[in-house]
């Protein structure tokens, strides 16, 4: 009887803590967050960069891989979904659950956990110094005459918006700040091509390598793949996102969830396809890493862009930063025993932030090193581990369709891992002579 008692104490508390955690505290989710979400967590301020990329890759090759990663991505994504409530009355609400499912309570904890933090901590820095930047875009554009004011400052300001934000409990509660981030990316994307297009196809435009040598353009080759792999990067939320959306054995999450992905998916394809090809188009293999830039006038639409740039940024950081706030908090709550309150809560919180802020502040080419890190970690979450997993799972019948897709991206999404990180080193490189800490 006492055994009974102690497993009804347990399960209390175990209902307590998933209450109280981020993820699975609320439930009541609609199909169209998932949606926000979805293209919040995608769409990176890296959508700038797809025309350089184009550029590094020429125009043939360059598309069929934006249009495979569009295609590949998608399908990983609709098998995260799928997978998320394959057992009967249990719910994978994390990436590492699932990862457990397939490779067993240890090696599962080892092989996503890791990769997780990387992307999303590294996810994180980048927008810092990413919201920093185009906070002293914004200064610098409506006022050319100002006195200069330094990244580190900017930087300080955007993490402003975060210790507050940070502080909000779950994904639900921040469906509004999604939502305008959303509809943000799509703004600037929108900005970006249109403003080319309205410029017209610059004089002597050359669609030719930039490099002229051949291992140059090999090694661009591989840096292009990077930035395009990293543009398709949402897939370390998506569990996450899905576990807030409400789940019946006759209506299961995945419909909802699943009429969101494909809302979001349409989104990208129009936020990545037009900047990318229009943005090569215009400005031939001249264009800036971001096609912003490239754009110098009007100049009170480049100052908008780049709050529209800011907005979705914070918004994105939130969406990423939630996921590290439940590992943070389940850690502390489950392994360290501490109760759940609103103490731990914004202390953990508040830290994290500050340490972001830091990192960024200290290490503001840190974009650079995360082509080389990302390689590592963006590819398999994203491009082959829901692959592995599904096989793993499944078990479908070798040579079958679904056998022979899976190991198609995984191949590929190896390749990937293998090859991006050698071109992002050689950036790294090539540019470490500018580099300078807390510049």
């Amino acid at each position: 009887m006492a055994e009974a008692t102690l497993s009804d104490a347990e399960l209390a508390r175990q209902k307590q803590i998933n209450d109280w955690l981020p993820i699975t505290s609320a439930r009541n989710g609609k199909w169209w967050y998932s949606a926000f979400h979805n293209v919040t967590a995608m769409v990176g301020a890296g959508v700038l960069s797809l025309p350089f990329a184009l550029a590094e890759l020429g125009w043939g090759p360059g598309i069929v891989i934006l249009i495979m990663s569009w295609i590949i991505t998608l399908y990983t994504l609709w098998q995260m979904v799928e997978m998320h409530e394959m057992v009967p009355g249990k719910r994978f609400d994390r990436y590492h659950e699932l990862g457990q499912h397939a490779f067993g309570p240890k090696l599962g904890l080892w092989i996503v956990v890791p990769q997780q933090v990387v992307v999303e901590v590294g996810v994180c820095i980048v927008y810092m110094v990413t919201g920093g930047k185009s906070l002293k875009k914004v200064h610098d554009v409506l006022c050319p005459s100002c006195q200069d004011i330094k990244t580190t400052y900017w930087i300080m300001i955007f993490a402003s918006s975060h210790f507050v934000l940070s502080h909000l409990p779950n994904f639900n509660s921040m469906s509004g700040i999604s939502l305008a981030a959303a509809i943000m990316s799509l703004s600037y994307s929108t900005i970006a091509w249109t403003a080319s297009l309205h410029k017209g196809v610059i004089p002597d435009v050359d669609y030719s390598y930039r490099a002229k040598s051949t291992p140059g353009i090999m090694f661009n080759f591989f840096g292009g793949l990077g930035d395009v792999a990293f543009a398709y990067a949402g897939h370390n939320v998506v569990l996450e996102i899905q576990a807030t959306i409400p789940s019946t054995p006759d209506k299961p999450s995945k419909g909802p969830m699943w009429k969101g992905v494909v809302v979001a998916y349409i989104v990208v394809a129009l936020c990545y396809f037009p900047v990318a090809i229009v943005g090569f188009y215009i400005f031939g293999n001249r264009v800036e890493d971001n096609l912003l830039i490239s754009l110098e006038k009007p100049a009170w639409l480049i100052a908008a862009a780049n709050l529209f740039v800011v907005v979705h940024v914070i918004g994105s950081y939130q969406v990423f930063a939630m996921g590290v706030f439940d590992m943070l908090e389940t850690f502390l709550v489950m392994k360290m025993n501490f109760k759940p309150s609103f103490v731990l809560r914004f202390v953990t919180r508040t830290t994290y932030v500050a340490i972001t802020m830091f990192i960024g502040i200290a290490i503001p080419f840190f974009g650079g090193l995360l082509g080389f890190f990302g390689g590592f970690a963006f590819a398999p979450t994203t491009y082959f581990l829901p692959c592995i997993m599904w096989l793993a799972i499944y078990k479908p019948k070798p040579f079958s369709l679904s056998w022979c897709a899976n190991w198609f991206c995984i191949i590929l999404g190896v390749a990937l891992m293998i090859l991006a990180p050698i071109g992002a080193l050689r950036n790294i490189i090539l540019q470490a002579k500018s580099y300078k800490f807390f510049s």
